[in-house]
């Protein structure tokens, strides 16, 4: 059996989900940059207004950024729809919940993108750079270029390519 202490404080975490999960995407719209600014300045005004505990607040914060985190990894990895991702009917959720889900979660996908994008660059080693020992491979044909010490990455020798990945085995 649940202690009412218990069911109280559940049912003050799924309201203060509900309601962080708006405070964020209003946030997100009005002015702050990420999904993460959003969700930490809706985290605060829960605090200061006394809605959670600190505490409390952070377990919602954790919660809420996992599930964003979530369904934007599936959204971008996938291409298909939020509903796909609640594998539920539409119409079993309520609209201001799954509107405001849906807005984060699309966010939360463009904003995974751009780390994916800027992760693969982080990846590129260019033609001039100092690169240290082992193997490039050339992202144009795949040739490789083997470096036993520090030097300087060339033009690739077969397609005169500039942009190399480090080739792993």
């Amino acid at each position: 059996m649940t202690h009412p202490r218990d069911a109280h404080e559940g049912e003050r975490l799924r309201r203060g989900y509900e309601t962080m999960l708006h405070r964020a995407r209003t946030a997100l719209a009005e002015h702050l940059p990420t999904v993460r600014e959003a969700v930490d300045h809706a985290k605060e005004k829960a605090v200061e207004l006394g809605e959670l505990t600190r505490e409390e607040a952070e377990r919602v914060r954790e919660y809420l950024r996992r599930d964003l985190e979530d369904a934007g990894a599936y959204l971008a990895d996938t291409r298909r729809e939020f509903a796909d991702w609640l594998h539920l009917e539409r119409d079993l959720i309520e609209s201001r919940l799954l509107d405001s889900m849906a807005a984060l979660a699309d966010q939360t996908r463009l904003e995974y993108e751009k780390l994916a994008v800027q992760a693969q660059r982080a990846g590129e080693r260019h033609t001039g750079e100092v690169v240290g020992p082992g193997t490039l491979r050339c992202t144009q044909c795949d040739e490789r270029l083997q470096f036993r010490e520090s030097g300087h990455v060339p033009p690739c020798p077969r397609c005169h390519g500039t942009t190399f990945r480090r080739a792993s085995r």
